[in-house]
């Protein structure tokens, strides 16, 4: 089924449109309430993937995360410099770099899961659990490209 026309298309009224608006309404507000970790929200998830052994170097965190590797370069190279990771080329395949947390990297992103929750809570506050439910799931759906 076609939603949009040429007829009917507004940019303004579009669901890329929203879903761009809401991504990043989100991240700024993310952003603002982690700046006392000094860290942003794209760099959150660099530091939760590494914490929780979602993925150990580059390209799995820029798989992951939907990030190219420019951009992923670039976030890393800030959270090297912080102090808050460190990369370590791999014994067997030198061309392997592999991320590695250091304590304050462990403590900040620990620190993550406190701050969050209560961004994400307050922007779906007026949210029913089955309107959230089903939110959920229409967003995986769209992501996924999924049928049915």
């Amino acid at each position: 089924m076609k939603h949009y026309t040429r007829e009917n298309f507004q940019p303004t009224h579009s669901v890329g449109f929203h879903l761009n608006r809401a991504r990043n309404t989100l991240l700024m507000e993310m952003d603002a309430a982690l700046r006392p970790l000094d860290i942003t929200g794209q760099q959150m998830g660099i530091l939760l993937a590494l914490m929780r052994g979602a993925a150990s170097t580059p390209l799995e965190i820029s798989r992951a995360l939907g990030i190219d590797t420019g951009l992923m370069t670039r976030m890393l190279d800030k959270l090297e410099n912080k102090g808050l990771l460190q990369r370590q080329r791999s014994e067997e395949d030198r061309r392997v770099v592999h991320l590695l947390l250091t304590d304050k990297g462990r403590s900040v992103a620990g620190t993550i899961p406190e701050i969050a929750p209560q961004v994400l809570n307050h922007r779906l506050r007026h949210f029913s659990p089955e309107e959230f439910r089903e939110f959920l799931r229409l967003l995986q759906k769209f992501t996924d490209g999924a049928a049915g």
